[in-house]
């Protein structure tokens, strides 16, 4: 790799920017701006550019509510449908041999997020990893994870699975590329967090994504989301009729609709149909028979995945944040008692003895969150496991402030470690009162265990391989420690339970959306900018004075908007100063 930030890349020359520690590269294209008659269309190749593209500045993040691109206090992303782009970050040393590659995808539900979230920065992992960091955007909401396929025409088709095919575009790009950047094109790990954790899932269960990447890190995945083409249908029907748009005319309306009429639709379609079906996700992928042969979770458990190593986990309590700001997650009794009816009728009483203290809030929460997450990731683990190395992990630590404000180890907070949250001057709040030795520990443990993990394939030594034998699991806390199956009634509870259908087997979309879809009456409240989802929940509460704890305006910071200095050279600055390894 060249000492300067100027790199020549398949589709031109870009300039980044350099700090004390790495180099930068900021929204870089891979595909091209899929606007206008490329609206709902597979990504197609970027058209190359003959002078210098500037790449020291990030530009627009994918159409999505207001909350999602809040970089600061009065700092918002641009949000465009031209947001096709990935930013590389680099040491400053020279490679003394192609580094390991690891490509982040965010999460935010397939409905929001940002690569540019300060948090996301990867400077600590490149720096002091000596890897290279690569996070990517990818279409979100209607235009990623809706289906418009079944509106095609001969003259103006769509495709299906667009936020899966930017993913696999942006791998391309990787292996296109990376070498420029000093990056080894034959030794990429994928790693997500949430809907990205799910994104990683999938693309282990995507043929067409075969030799893209080699390895495979999966942070709280709610892995059994996947719509039947059936359920895709269905639900397009039911974004078409919040629109106001015939199915007849659909074709055309559609490409010429307000994004952010679109937007507004898919959300209030997806907010009552996970109304009426708890346990139910409609923004994700399509088992189309095509791009996508089987459902994830299918994928898995009938072995049809890439044999690439695999590091899986969920945090110990995961509901407590969707508890606290959504009802969303089916962790009220009454909802998991919907959620599980198509399991039986024997298994909703069990939840009872399993988890003591149910219907208590705090087992409420627990159970809720486990069905949501750690539930489908056990049959990820069990399937992957019996032909390719496997990881589990549960990540049980949490800050004295977490704790305080009932909290805990939720949804999210594995983020502060992975990316080194620790070492960013903003992260003493989360520590005030005691744990940032504690929270140091837990960042090192994720950090030397994903690291050797991208580097080899395999984690640390004392981390063994998940099998279903042992189910040996990593408990991420101050100290670590490996278990034999923890929580070993609760996964026996769990077993061979699936989220509910929208359509039942065997219907069709037609005929379950003859004359519109109806709304039932305990839709999640919703109106204006929040479309009634986590983040939404926090920004409107926000605006309105009445969260104002120390508690929210952290989780605000790190799953939801960082904040940022006051212009990109700055924030690059304060992301690469000071010794990482220390502390007070």
């Amino acid at each position: 790799m060249s000492v300067t930030e100027q790199i020549t890349t398949t589709d031109g020359v870009v300039r980044g920017g350099r700090g004390r520690r790495v180099r930068y590269w900021r929204s870089l294209p891979y595909a091209a701006p899929p606007v206008g008659d490329l609206r709902f269309r597979a990504p197609q190749p970027v058209a190359p550019w003959s002078d210098v593209r500037d790449a020291t500045y990030f530009r627009a993040a994918g159409i999505q509510p207001r909350f999602g691109v809040r970089l600061g206090p009065r700092k918002q992303q641009e949000m465009s449908e031209d947001s096709l782009t990935l930013n590389v970050v680099a040491p400053v040393t020279p490679a003394v041999r192609p580094r390991p590659v690891m490509v982040f995808i965010h999460g935010g539900g397939y409905l929001f997020g940002t690569s540019a979230l300060r948090l996301y920065s990867g400077v600590q992992l490149a720096a002091d990893g000596d890897v290279i960091v690569v996070s990517i955007n990818y279409r979100l909401g209607a235009f990623g994870y809706a289906d418009f396929s079944g509106f095609s025409t001969p003259d103006s088709p769509y495709e299906s699975n667009l936020g899966l095919r930017d993913q696999i575009a942006a791998l391309r790009w990787v292996q296109r590329n990376i070498a420029e950047f000093g990056g080894d094109p034959d030794n990429v790990t994928i790693f997500g967090e949430s809907a990205g954790a799910h994104a990683v899932l999938t693309l282990l269960a995507t043929p067409s994504a075969a030799g893209l990447f080699h390895r495979g890190i999966a942070q709280s995945p709610p892995a059994d989301w996947g719509l039947t083409v059936s359920e895709a249908g269905e639900f397009a029907h039911r974004v078409l009729n919040e629109l106001g748009i015939a199915p007849q005319s659909a074709n055309h309306a559609l490409r010429e609709a307000d994004p952010h009429d679109i937007r507004r639709a898919f959300n209030r379609a997806s907010n009552a149909v996970m109304a009426e079906y708890p346990g139910f996700f409609p923004a994700a992928p399509v088992a189309d028979g095509d791009l996508l042969p089987r459902t994830p979770i299918d994928a898995f458990a009938e072995g049809h995945t890439h044999r690439v190593p695999l590091i899986i986990g969920t945090c110990r309590n995961e509901g407590a944040l969707f508890n606290r700001f959504t009802d969303t997650l089916p962790t009220r009794p009454e909802r998991l008692k919907r959620a599980l009816s198509v399991a039986g009728p024997d298994r909703y009483p069990r939840v009872f003895y399993t988890y003591p203290g149910f219907p208590g809030e705090a087992a409420a929460i627990r159970a809720g969150g486990d069905y949501f997450f750690w539930r489908p990731s056990l049959e990820v683990m069990e399937g992957h496991s019996r032909h390719t190395p496997t990881y589990a992990y549960r990540y049980d630590f949490a800050p004295r402030l977490l704790q305080l404000y009932k909290l805990g180890a939720t949804h999210a907070t594995d983020l502060l470690p992975t990316f080194g949250a620790v070492y960013e001057p903003w992260s003493r709040a989360l520590t005030v009162g005691g744990s940032r030795r504690g929270l140091l520990a837990v960042t090192r443990q994720f950090q030397d265990n994903w690291l050797n993990f991208a580097r080899t394939g395999e984690p640390l030594p004392a981390w063994p391989r998940y099998t279903e034998q042992d189910r040996s699991t990593l408990i991420i806390d101050d100290p670590g420690r490996v278990e034999n199956d923890p929580d070993s009634a609760q996964r026996e509870l769990w077993a061979g339970v699936r989220a509910p259908l929208l359509v039942p087997a065997g219907a069709t979309a037609a005929g379950v959306s003859a004359g519109g879809a109806a709304r039932p009456e305990e839709s999640p409240e919703r109106g204006g900018e929040d479309d009634g989802s986590l983040l939404g929940k926090i920004s409107s509460a926000n605006a309105e004075g009445a969260a104002t704890t120390a508690a929210t305006a952290i989780v605000e910071r790190f799953a939801g908007g960082a904040e940022e200095p006051g212009s990109d050279a700055e924030r690059e600055a304060e992301s690469d100063t000071g010794d990482p390894r220390t502390t007070d």
